[in-house]
């Protein structure tokens, strides 16, 4: 087998080839973990489902966190990058923890001012701004424009390289919903809409999201379709992009998009039928050349196995990776948050020498629940291999990170922490977890 060459920054592990699997070599590796707080509830995954965005946000020299104690309080946290002392604040709001769904999205804007949304899924917003720059102290809750803010689902912040803000949620329920973007101007300190319905599931089907926005300062946006609240009903990979700031949207070509995107106007990455398993919600990323990247599984149709995928753009065509080193059959179907024996994947890429590197951070019960990665240093041949980060089992966790660290400073900052998840929005009965985050660094090629 060609050598592969050791990626990760610390001391060697035993490696899964993902070609022909020796899962006797699987071996533990501990990454730096700082601890945030012992008293993370961790009775379902709210604290750790994929769709957070963001656990956690790096601005300038301090990362911020977020995530519910066990008396489902929003609570809000701060470190100097690269130091363990954390400053905590338990904040005056709950936000429902029982719902998976309802999880606590972060951001800081160009001005420092920290933006936290929580509570959401098809109900009245809840978002607050800290009082001033830096501080962890939120003022009351307000509106962003007052319209359409009656049933969101699936906050998500994202900042643009000016330091303004993008707010995507869901307007609507599952299998029939619109996707709704607004944008927030740090010197104005104003919310505005700017896309009433960017996707349009036409009463039909409602988008699924991941969203990117690379160095540049382009917006990549990829979605599944759903046609009812059934998850089996996931199909197909659409993608589009942006280069003012979300104002128009374009195909991977340059062509102009009619707004708003449907199923029939828009471009497909990848054609996956229903009933493939296919989760929906998973990650997006674009390297520096502003390539766009999308992790997810599914189940091709010649095979029983779900497995990871990457579906990525290399400047010309869409290319396709199936990772194929599971083993185990599991059939995706039904409607609330699932028990999967597997977690949504995270991607992150990188120039690497010549080459272009990614790793896929993910979970797995073959793998005994621990955090897993799937690093490949060079995308244009298989050579992957899937190492643990750690020696300590995360239950139903998902993979999050600070996504402006690793866009600024090519440092992986995950948010951990164990918790359980029951079949279709039950609750586990279990006690407090901590609360963490997990450093990892890629180790580049000079060449």
């Amino acid at each position: 087998m060609t050598k592969l060459y050791t990626w990760l920054n610390a001391c060697a592990v035993s490696v899964i080839f993902l070609t022909g699997i020796e899962t006797n070599s699987f071996a533990q590796k501990n990454s730096p973990v700082s601890t945030i707080a012992a008293d993370g509830w961790a009775n379902n995954s709210v604290n750790t489902v994929i769709f957070r965005k963001n656990s956690l946000v790096t601005y300038k020299e301090w990362q911020y966190a977020a995530y519910y104690d066990k008396n489902q309080y929003v609570v809000l946290a701060k470190r100097k990058v690269g130091t363990q002392q954390w400053q905590i604040a338990k904040t005056s709001f709950t936000g429902d923890a029982g719902d998976a769904h309802k999880s606590i999205s972060i951001i800081v804007d160009g001005a420092g001012y920290l933006h936290v949304a929580w509570g959401q899924h098809n109900n009245p917003l809840n978002y607050a701004v800290s009082l001033t720059p830096g501080s962890l102290q939120l003022g009351p809750k307000v509106s962003m424009t007052g319209q359409k803010e009656g049933k969101i689902s699936y906050p998500e912040f994202y900042k643009l390289a000016n330091g303004n803000l993008l707010f995507l949620y869901r307007d609507g329920g599952s299998g029939n919903g619109n996707l709704l973007l607004n944008s927030y101007d740090t010197g104005t300190q104003k919310w505005m809409r700017l896309q009433d319905n960017l996707i349009d599931g036409e009463g039909k089907r409602n988008a699924y999201w991941q969203m990117a926005v690379d160095q540049a300062g382009a917006i990549h946006l990829s979605w599944v379709w759903r046609e009812t609240p059934d998850v089996s009903s996931n199909h197909d990979m659409a993608y589009a992009c942006s280069k003012d700031g979300g104002v128009t949207w374009q195909k991977s070509s340059g062509e102009k998009y009619v707004l708003p995107i449907t199923a029939g106007t828009a471009e497909y990455a990848c054609h996956i039928p229903q009933k493939s398993e296919l989760i929906n919600q998973t990650s997006m990323v674009a390297d520096a050349a502003g390539h766009p990247y999308i992790a997810t599984y599914w189940r091709d149709s010649a095979q029983t196995v779900p497995q990871y995928h990457l579906v990525y753009h290399d400047g010309k065509k869409w290319n396709i990776k199936n990772l194929g080193f599971r083993k185990a059959a599991f059939s995706l179907s039904g409607g609330g948050t699932k028990r999967i024996p597997i977690s949504r994947p995270q991607i992150i890429a990188w120039k690497n020498g010549r080459q272009t590197a990614a790793a896929i951070i993910f979970r797995d019960e073959e793998l005994a629940n621990l955090i897993c990665i799937a690093v490949n240093g060079d995308l244009s041949k298989d050579n992957w291999k899937v190492e643990s980060l750690h020696n300590r089992q995360v239950g139903s966790w998902e993979p999050t990170y600070d996504t402006e660290l690793w866009k600024n400073s090519g440092v992986l900052n995950l948010f951990i922490q164990n918790t359980t998840q029951v079949d279709g929005e039950g609750n586990a009965n279990v006690a407090p977890q901590p609360v963490e985050v997990l450093e990892w660094r890629p180790k580049l090629k000079t060449q």
